[in-house]
């Protein structure tokens, strides 16, 4: 029996998205910075947006659009939102430097030109300072490195030869720069001191020939291999710790001033035994449109020297751009609307801890119920909460720490997860540094104090704290 071929007709309903319905979604999604740099962005494209208020006489405001213009403007990337995309609907990058400066292949290239080396190891060193990563660590093989510059420059070489060009890498700044492991790191710093005192001295033996001890905290067994006394080697364990363990993240904060700034998105006002909430949009100008332009769309003739044909084009064009400008408008007010709608939601649900900055005060909230107070769906919370932050009169909080579970007690009332981190936290401040708390030891701990959790979701709790296990807390 041979199959039959058939033709059916259904009808089936989908739901997509229009290209401005993303734009505004990934409006929510950016913080306070990257919106005033797509404010200028937009500004710089679009003539029709306008960001402060005109100066000057009316040579200073847009003429009628001559035909060069227009066709410099067709020429020039689209504003067209309803057809945008690719690279055109992308948002500014999530991370960018605001300081400039070298990088650290550059400076290490700037340091190489310095050293007396040949052509051929001038090539490999360039090579290598490339395969280098950004905290300063050249974690690929040397054999396979050797392959690779075989095929990619034609160059043969063996992995014994690039160990000698490493040797003048480990030279440069920063120390340790180039290292394939910890080990390796801090050994090259401490080897770089000149005289050397006696605890850096063993600190270098204690790096050398017990680093695996060392590294697992059995700090008995490498006192006693090594013969010296608790406090000798305490003091070593000082030197240790001054180390640099990732030399290309010193390199990185110089190049930008060694600070990170957070700007916040939401202010919140304490004073007078209230709650005022705004937005921090004290950098952000004021947009509308170029009443210029606006003009031009009534006239009868766009532009001088223009055909009926060219002028309905140049016409469609403004229309376009005045298009663009007041959805862009929109936009970001239905952004400002949204964002303050969200935290107004929050701040109502978690009134106690703002008043008083405690967070003992924090209640258990999910996204799930800022989403039925504000009718939004959980999605949206979740965009506007992501990487947003709140200053307030005790410190800028990010506001997914806001945001936490509820631990049922033993009296049978629910408490938020924060309260057991503070807990967990203030029990290992706490702690005998010479014999830390294990994860048993804080379970018993919290439940004395009649909360209901497990072992395992201490350890998770820890671990979110970014707090080691005991044995890895422990001190001499």
């Amino acid at each position: 029996m041979t199959g039959r071929l058939s033709q059916q007709q259904l009808q089936r309903q989908t739901q997509k998205l229009s290209s401005q319905q993303i734009q505004r979604i990934k409006m929510l999604e950016i913080t306070t910075p990257q919106l005033e740099e797509k404010i200028k962005q937009e500004v710089e494209e679009n003539p029709a947006l306008d960001s402060e208020e005109p100066e000057g006489s009316l040579e200073d405001q847009p003429k009628e659009i001559s035909v060069d213009e227009y066709v410099d403007q067709q020429e020039a990337r689209s504003y067209r939102y309803a057809s945008s995309g690719g690279d055109k609907s992308s948002m500014p990058p999530a991370d960018y430097n605001i300081f400039g400066g070298e990088s650290m292949s550059e400076f290490l290239m700037r340091q190489l030109g310095y050293k007396s080396l040949t052509s051929r190891e001038l090539t490999l060193a360039e090579y290598l300072v490339g395969s280098i990563e950004d905290d300063g660590y050249l974690r690929r093989d040397l054999s396979s490195l050797a392959d690779d510059i075989a095929f990619s420059l034609g160059i043969e070489t063996s992995a014994g030869e690039l160990e000698q060009v490493l040797h003048i890498i480990h030279e440069l700044e920063p120390v340790g720069v180039g290292s394939r492991n910890l080990r390796e790191c801090l050994l090259l710093q401490l080897r770089m001191i000149p005289d050397k005192s006696e605890s850096q001295k063993l600190a270098t033996r204690i790096i050398e020939c017990c680093f695996e001890e060392f590294s697992k905290r059995h700090f008995e067994k490498v006192i006693s291999r090594l013969g010296v006394t608790e406090e000798q080697f305490r003091d070593a364990c000082d030197d240790i710790r001054r180390l640099w363990p990732k030399p290309g993240n010193l390199h990185n904060e110089q190049r930008n001033g060694g600070i990170s700034y957070i700007t916040p998105d939401f202010i919140l006002d304490t004073s007078n035994d209230r709650l005022d909430l705004s937005l921090s949009s004290a950098n952000l100008p004021e947009l509308r449109i170029n009443q210029r332009y606006m003009e031009m769309l009534n006239h009868s003739n766009v532009g001088e020297g223009l055909t009926k044909e060219q002028s309905e084009q140049a016409r469609q064009f403004v229309k376009e751009k005045i298009d663009a400008a007041r959805w862009f408008i929109h936009s970001i007010q239905k952004r400002h609307d949204t964002l303050l709608r969200t935290m107004q939601a929050i701040l109502s649900y978690q009134k106690e801890y703002f008043r008083s900055g405690d967070t003992t005060r924090l209640r258990p909230m999910i996204l799930k119920d800022i989403a039925q107070a504000t009718s939004l769906d959980i999605s949206t919370i979740s965009r506007v909460v992501n990487g947003k932050y709140i200053q307030t009169s005790f410190g800028t909080i990010p506001l997914k720490q806001l945001f936490s579970e509820a631990i049922a007690t033993a009296s049978g009332s629910e408490v938020s997860s924060s309260e057991i981190k503070h807990i967990l936290m203030q029990s290992i401040e706490e702690e005998d540094k010479r014999n830390p708390l294990n994860d048993q030891q804080l379970l018993d701990i919290l439940k004395a104090r009649g909360y209901n959790i497990t072992r395992r979701t201490v350890a998770k709790y820890r671990e979110s704290m970014k707090i080691d296990v005991a044995r890895l807390r422990r001190t001499l």
